[in-house]
């Protein structure tokens, strides 16, 4: 009999089914992970929330096949060491959106009626009726950082209010964001014009410390933040430099660590949760039963749809899905990191045809700092049709002989990029950027690209004003368009390109085109 450990305070449904499909379970909330993982070293999976499940916890289980993470986020789960273990990670996403959607409806509400207050003064027999003065969310307008599932549940949550709607978020298609009623703006813009902002993304190396100083200083005096997604996507000490000046309203439920014990942002908040997002009768139930059918549906069918640390494909080299991802970023960066994209078209062709579903993780953590390179292609899926986004991969000419390759096509309304490329002695290897064919550039680093009509003197303008501010050119390629009009220049530097050098870079050579970024 199989047994699957389940060391947290979730709703017995899990249990149950599993019982009923001939799983041994064993349920505890109380005793400590590390104490029950040794005390049941034979269990073949583990259903957690908020736990911890590092390398130590893995290595205690010899015989663990899968960890479910009941529950959308897997940042406490140690996926890279788990793969090294062919261990199967998988989530269920959705189960907890609307919890978390109405929990932003709740403080906003209670932030501005002084509820928390007002309940704890005249519990204390005191009636400062006069010192709680609130405000309406009718009429307000509200930024949603991030169109996510769950962000699109606040819009549709708050609708009722009557409240003008903004949104943020590079990657949704502008015909869904007019479907859906929000106006989708840059994050400036945002944080300028909301009245209320309400964050709904993920923290990682692009999101981490997003809402800094630089925003916050633009806010409307007595805006409203509502950081429900992650602690680490706010700079708690510009939150702090800003809270006075401006009046800030900080209503917070993410914490670096989910644990008691005092808390750093305490002084800034003026509500705080124990991360209770989740935390929901009826969203404990829905990731309960979602773990245990998705567990029982593993182990009986061999189904594996949510498992987001999923190994490749036997035949299939890992560099060809760094290659999707490089490309569809640099398609990405030559749109504009701030245009909605609306379709997505690939070509695979040689061998790589047969693992095209495999692409679509890459290419959606390129285009989006929403999603997780490492989700599975169900959740690119998912998440491409929640962006409104059509993504096409269509069928090839293997007369051109292109080899092992792949073209990755990204639009927005009124533009295209298209990118193609392919690996050779083990390099990634960007071979045509739109026009310009035959660049043979290895797409790792620094990178700057700069498109320009094609005249004398430019390339040797643009090197100067690099080599001014003190970096190093490590490679630079510079082919001319088919049509001789134009050329384009991609550098490779030591160090970023700072902003400024790009601006001046600019100004002195008038692009069509110039931007930078790290591949």
């Amino acid at each position: 009999m199989k047994k699957v450990l389940i060391p947290t305070k979730l709703n017995k449904v899990a249990a149950n089914y599993l019982t009923e499909h001939g799983f041994e379970v064993v349920q505890d909330a109380d005793t400590d992970l590390l104490t029950q993982v040794k005390n049941n070293s034979d269990a073949v999976a583990l259903i957690v929330r908020s736990e911890k499940v590092t390398p130590e916890i893995i290595d205690l289980l010899p015989n663990l096949k899968c960890v479910v993470r009941a529950g959308a986020g897997f940042n406490t789960i140690d996926i890279k060491y788990a793969r090294k273990k062919n261990v199967d990670v998988m989530n269920t996403p959705g189960a907890n959106s609307n919890a978390v959607a109405e929990e932003v409806v709740a403080v906003a509400l209670a932030a501005y009626r002084h509820l928390v207050q007002g309940d704890v003064t005249t519990r204390a027999g005191q009636w400062e009726k006069k010192k709680f003065m609130g405000h309406e969310l009718t009429g307000k307008t509200i930024g949603i950082v991030g169109l996510g599932n769950i962000g699109q549940l606040v819009l549709k949550r708050l609708a009722g209010f009557e409240m003008t709607f903004l949104g943020y978020d590079p990657i949704i298609n502008a015909a869904k964001a007019e479907e859906l009623g929000v106006k989708l703006v840059s994050l400036p813009e945002l944080f300028a014009q909301a009245d209320i902002i309400t964050l709904h993304i993920p923290e990682n190396d692009e999101t981490r410390g997003l809402i800094n100083a630089e925003l916050l200083k633009n806010v409307k005096t007595g805006c409203m933040l509502i950081n429900c997604a992650r602690a680490g996507i706010v700079n708690e000490a510009d939150l702090r430099a800003t809270k006075a000046e401006k009046q800030l309203i900080y209503c917070n439920d993410v914490y670096p660590k989910d644990e008691a014990g005092p808390k750093s942002i305490a002084d800034v908040a003026d509500v705080m949760l124990p991360h209770l997002g989740a935390n929901t009768t009826e969203a404990n139930f829905n990731a309960a039963k979602r773990a245990g059918e998705q567990t029982v549906a593993y182990f009986e069918q061999g189904i594996n749809t949510f498992v987001v640390n999923k190994a490749l494909p036997d035949g299939l080299n890992e560099n060809y899905q760094k290659l999707a991802y490089c490309l569809a970023k640099i398609a990405r960066s030559y749109i504009g990191r701030e245009a909605s994209v609306n379709k997505v078209r690939c070509s695979f062709y040689g061998d790589l045809s047969k693992f095209a579903k495999w692409f679509m993780s890459p290419i959606c953590a390129a285009l989006s700092d929403h999603f997780e390179y490492s989700q599975g292609p169900e959740e690119a899926k998912n998440f491409m049709q929640e962006k409104g986004i059509e993504y096409i991969v269509d069928a090839t000419d293997e007369s051109k002989l292109y080899g092992n390759a792949m073209t990755i096509d990204v639009y927005t309304d009124g533009q295209k990029a298209s990118i193609r490329g392919t690996v050779t002695e083990n390099n990634l290897l960007v071979s045509r950027v739109n026009e310009f064919n035959h660049l043979y550039f290895i797409p790792k680093g620094n990178a700057t690209f700069v498109e320009y009509v094609d005249r004398p003197g430019v390339l040797a303008q643009i090197t100067s004003a690099i080599a001014a501010s003190g970096m190093n050119i490590e490679d630079i390629h510079s082919p001319h368009a088919e049509n001789a009009v134009k050329s384009l220049a991609t550098i490779i530097t030591d160090k970023p390109l700072p902003p400024a050098v790009l601006e001046h870079i600019s100004k002195m050579v008038n692009p069509v085109k110039a931007f930078s970024l790290t591949l």
